[in-house]
């Protein structure tokens, strides 16, 4: 689970996000753009509660659109994690998101799911089970080496 963040709406980036991950080889089964309402933004940042942190971090979040993704492919949580980078832009890497387009720890414009565990409570808040579709890809073979069976 993907979530485009307020300063990535704002900054006009959502294409050049969406775009690295499929172009790495993951496949959108779920995306949508809305205001996020308390309720939600509670119950993702639940973890949270409490820190000095929390309270501007909904704040921010309800500011503007988000967009709200859902990627499968092999390893995806994984994979994610890895392209976008660490938690402070100025920090991250480059090549990675938050290295090439962020600046600040706050405004750190995507969220990620760790594991597939919290993929799938996050995915749960924020998208009803018709709102995801199961199909695969016609570039899967071409993107995957399927030749024992299983993608490698």
């Amino acid at each position: 689970m993907v979530m485009l963040k307020p300063d990535a709406v704002q900054r006009g980036l959502v294409g050049q996000i969406i775009s690295r991950f499929e172009a790495k080889g993951l496949w959108l089964v779920g995306m949508k753009m809305t205001i996020l309402g308390r309720d939600a933004a509670e119950r993702h940042y639940a973890p949270h509660k409490g820190k000095d942190f929390y309270e501007p971090l909904l704040r921010f979040l309800r500011s503007a659109p988000v967009v709200l993704l859902a990627f499968e492919g092999k390893g995806a949580a994984e994979v994610v994690r890895k392209m976008v980078g660490a938690t402070c832009g100025a920090e991250a890497e480059s090549g990675t998101i938050r290295g090439d387009f962020g600046m600040s720890y706050r405004f750190n414009l995507i969220h990620a799911s760790d594991t597939l565990e919290a993929a799938a409570r996050e995915i749960a808040i924020f998208f009803r089970p018709e709102e995801l579709v199961d199909w695969q890809p016609a570039a899967r073979p071409w993107t995957y080496d399927f030749s024992t069976g299983e993608p490698v």
